[in-house]
């Protein structure tokens, strides 16, 4: 029980995990989707981040005396994908106001129904 509680990082992600699916799949709004779709990218960025931890390691700077080092390359690359996430987010909310703008709603039943009258 110990071994479980202490691996209380994987535990958040999976919840943050869950928590992010359950948002893109049972929601209809389509910002809350959108802020589902953050949740899940949050938990994968911390479950790369805590996997590059070692027990015992420091920053990868040259210290006399120190043999472990983290692994940086895990958290520069999550840097990479914080940029990336925000941009895609900055895109997916701009196709909701447009979106907002021609059906005037961003329930994503409404816009069904009326794109099914229109056809």
């Amino acid at each position: 029980m110990i071994e479980l509680l202490a691996k209380y990082n994987y535990w958040i992600v999976i919840i943050l995990l869950t928590t992010g699916l359950y948002g893109v799949m049972a929601r209809h709004n389509l910002i809350k989707k959108i802020i589902g779709l953050n949740v899940f990218q949050t938990a994968v960025l911390l479950f790369y981040v805590s996997m590059s931890k070692i027990e015992g390691g420091t920053a990868p700077i040259l210290m006399h005396g120190q043999q472990i080092y983290d692994n940086p390359l895990p958290q520069v690359l999550m840097l990479t994908a914080i940029v990336v996430g925000i941009s895609t987010t900055a895109v997916a909310l701009t196709f909701v106001t447009l979106i907002y703008r021609e059906y005037g709603t961003i329930e994503e039943d409404q816009i069904l129904e009326l794109n099914k009258h229109n056809d």
